[in-house]
């Protein structure tokens, strides 16, 4: 048995509580984004804002957003997934 190719590439990104992580939309184009654990506010430009706990599945583009903010205790963790080939594969991202 042969191991297929990746045809996903993941990242998780660790939030830690009360942080914040600046939004580059062409960072987010073509993702899927998992809410592994905790809990993420999404802080739009014009002054809205949204919760979602673990287990959301988002998407970050054409949202308007200006950032993606902890507002719990714990660190949040998001999983990005796209496809294979927008970056390298299974990587770990912390802080903002």
């Amino acid at each position: 048995m042969t191991d297929e190719p990746h045809r996903f590439d993941k990242r998780r990104i660790r939030i830690r509580a009360g942080e914040s992580r600046p939004h580059v939309e062409d960072e987010w184009r073509g993702v899927l984004v998992l809410v592994e654990a905790g809990e993420i506010e999404l802080r739009c430009e014009l002054g809205g804002r949204r919760r979602f706990g673990a287990g959301s599945v988002l998407w970050f583009t054409g949202l308007g957003l200006r950032e993606v903010h902890n507002p719990g205790v714990d660190p949040a963790v998001i999983v990005a997934v796209s496809r294979a080939g927008r970056g390298s594969s299974k990587r770990e991202v912390t802080g903002p």
